[in-house]
């Protein structure tokens, strides 16, 4: 049974690992940079198979108004079994109804977004980071 947990700090190599294993693009040789990222967001869900974070969501919100989800990542061995949609439903149940959920989409999930809800903007900007 698949446990999810709000909030609960995480550990960066297993983040990485975790990163590594689902096919997500992020900075998984750095782990400081890993670490700054966890320690900088405020709304964070993880999903455990026992012991084994096997999917994360990680997102900067202001409660009230707008919340940035900026990773969503699933182990690839436990992907196609509704974990990313779950850990998207719960982020939305903490962050309410009044509160637009707004990501950057890799181009790879473009088609996995609309499924859960999420309209296509096109009114988006992007300065993207140099590293």
């Amino acid at each position: 049974m698949i446990e999810y947990r709000e909030n609960q700090p995480l550990d960066s190599v297993e983040i990485a690992r975790l990163f590594g294993a689902s096919g997500i693009s992020r900075p998984t040789k750095d782990i400081p940079r890993i670490a700054q990222m966890f320690a900088n967001a405020n709304l964070v869900i993880s999903a455990w198979d026992g012991a084994h974070l096997i999917g994360v969501c990680r997102a900067l919100t202001d409660y009230s108004y707008c919340c940035y989800l900026s990773d969503l990542a699933v182990d690839l061995a436990y992907q196609q079994h509704g974990i990313g949609r779950e850990l998207i439903r719960r982020t939305q149940a903490m962050i309410g109804e009044e509160v637009s959920l707004i990501l950057l989409s890799a181009p790879g999930a473009m088609a996995y977004y609309p499924k859960l809800g999420f309209a296509l903007a096109d009114n988006a900007y992007v300065i993207r980071r140099k590293r």
